[in-house]
């Protein structure tokens, strides 16, 4: 990021000081490594780090990306995907208020969609803060799970985030792309060269920017590399980006290389390419990677009654002895830690070793103690705090799932009733018959909606619903039958329908693109046109009352835009 206030660039100068840069020996294996060793090694120092659980998310973004000043007291978080009282921050309202948790890279991309709940867990990539950020609901929901590109024709731009269709030669086989703002593309950029390195085992879903190791160590197509590395070297690394892998690192153990050495980008995709890399050497003295000074373990919210788990990463260089965990002070005796002795070398291994860590709350509330790690011949001490939250077992009402639209012979979408009290995510139960082979699989959703593009002649799918909160499901709702045989005699009669959202924004759910879309006032007058449209397409309206037609559609949609 490039741009800041005159205000936001001193106070965050001035708070610099404040922030861990890398130990002296994080680095000190790439030394003298060159193209697939020097990534294969980054991968092997970036990857194990402490993994969060999904609830805990929201109490990280005042550390990783609070504003660098608070209106009466009150904390900011950089919002990078809008404009909101335009000053590209927001109120923190712990998650709510319209802010999202946003997965930079899209979970969707790595397997969300044909995995079951509990392997979606075993992805560090799920809760990873190193390219998780506090969005606006309404960016985020325009984003989808589209890659970035340069945005040629905009179907949604709110001055900061641009979605629409792709320049030639960008999308990698999707129609659109999110495009960020100037400020922002060099941060996206160093985020999408983490995770192609920390996460390049993994075998992608959706291939739109990345590709599996097997068939490039690059793990990025050209296409999308060359883009990166253009809006990396036009938007060079800043404070903000230094501030955030500062606190990351705290808070999970592990840093974006690509920010504590932008060339890094270079001597793997770019014009550096089988050059050896030269790194800093170590001193040669004990030193912990990970945990760090005064850092902060935050066990998100627990049910009484239930357990929360979080496996912290110990990790060192050099050192002589083994370590010492100690846990004390106020709640103490609601946090368990695993061992009390870690051996040096499990310590000083490439992975470190996973320290778990156990909450067991006996009481409704907020609980704090504190962890010290030391020993194994460092100086001094290492202090962590460790703070979970208590609640009480939470009442989950039964959803209704609704009757599948947008039916082809391929795809259809999916839908149902919105929870009305406050949930994690939502899971889908999807059963697929396919013969006489019956496939059952779960889905972790974040909103009520979900598309599917798998159904085949002759097969019949069925899917169910429920809320979940704390670790506790809602009783399942109604179950919905899905045939290929359902487009007939549908397609003529519901080929167009419109979902409306606050704020005005508006949802074309269609089978298929279509051409020549009106929208006429309350008057008959035509107030936006445009050439075609595509399925689940979002637009802006101002309050009121609209008719939507396209060609070939026989029945013209009214909507209503509320507030």
């Amino acid at each position: 990021m490039k741009r800041l206030t005159t205000l936001a660039a001193g106070l965050l100068a001035s708070a610099s000081a404040l922030f861990a840069a890398a130990p002296s020996g994080y680095y000190s294996s790439l030394d003298g490594k060159s193209g697939e060793a020097l990534k294969n090694q980054l991968h092997d120092i970036i990857f194990s780090h402490t993994q969060l659980t999904y609830s805990s998310l929201w109490n990280y973004f005042p550390q990783t990306d609070a504003y660098p000043e608070q209106v009466n007291g009150r904390v900011l978080v950089w919002d990078m995907y809008s404009d909101n009282w335009n000053t590209r921050r927001y109120y923190y309202y712990g998650g709510t208020g319209g802010l999202n948790r946003e997965h930079s890279v899209p979970k969707s991309w790595w397997g969300n969609s044909g995995s079951t709940n509990s392997d979606i867990e075993k992805f560090l990539a799920g809760t990873d803060l190193m390219h998780l950020f506090p969005s606006d609901g309404n960016a985020n929901m325009a984003k989808s799970n589209y890659p970035l590109g340069e945005v040629d024709v905009p179907t949604y731009d709110n001055g900061v985030s641009r979605v629409g269709y792709a320049v030639t030669g960008q999308g990698g086989g999707s129609s659109r792309v999110f495009e960020p703002d100037d400020a922002y593309k060099g941060d996206f950029a160093r985020v999408y060269f983490y995770m192609a390195t920390c996460y390049q085992e993994y075998t992608w879903k959706y291939t739109y920017m990345f590709v599996d190791k097997s068939q490039s160590y690059l793990s990025l197509k050209p296409w999308a590399y060359n883009l990166m590395l253009e809006w990396a070297r036009q938007d060079p690394v800043d404070q903000k980006e230094i501030d955030r892998n500062d606190a990351v690192y705290r808070i999970q153990g592990n840093r974006n290389p690509f920010v504590d050495d932008p060339m890094l980008m270079e001597y793997i995709w770019g014009n550096r390419q089988g050059q050896k890399y030269s790194a800093d050497h170590p001193t040669g003295d004990p030193e912990l990677i990970s945990p760090v000074q005064d850092s902060e373990l935050d066990f998100g919210e627990v049910a009484i009654g239930s357990q929360q788990h979080v496996d912290l990463l110990v990790k060192g260089v050099n050192l002589t002895g083994s370590i010492q965990v100690t846990i004390y002070r106020d709640d103490a005796a609601m946090f368990k830690a695993q061992v009390k002795t870690i051996a040096a070398s499990n310590a000083n291994t490439a992975d470190g070793y996973k320290l778990r860590i156990t909450y067991t709350p006996t009481a409704i509330g907020e609980h704090k103690t504190r962890l010290v790690v030391s020993d194994g011949g460092l100086t001094g001490s290492v202090g962590v705090q460790l703070k979970a939250h208590c609640l009480a077992v939470p009442s989950l009402s039964q959803l209704t799932a609704y009757n599948a639209t947008d039916i082809t012979t391929t795809t259809y979408h999916a839908s149902w009733s919105e929870a009305p009290e406050t949930i994690d995510y939502y899971v889908l139960t999807r059963t697929v018959y396919s013969g006489s082979t019956a496939t059952t699989t779960e889905y972790q959703i974040e909103e009520n909606v979900c598309d599917f593009d798998d159904l085949q002649p002759g097969d019949t799918h069925t899917y169910s619903v429920q809320s979940s909160r704390l670790g506790y499901l809602s009783v399942p709702s109604n179950t919905v039958t899905v045939t290929s045989s359902g487009v007939t005699g549908v397609e003529g009669d519901k080929r167009l329908v419109v979902a409306s959202y606050p704020d005005g924004v508006v949802r074309i759910i269609c089978s298929e693109k279509l051409a020549n879309l009106r929208i006429y006032d309350a008057q008959g007058r035509i107030v936006h046109s445009q050439p075609a449209v595509e399925p689940d397409e979002l637009l802006t309206l101002p309050l009121g009352v609209y008719i939507l037609t396209v060609d070939g559609c026989t029945h013209p949609v009214k909507l209503t835009v509320r507030k």
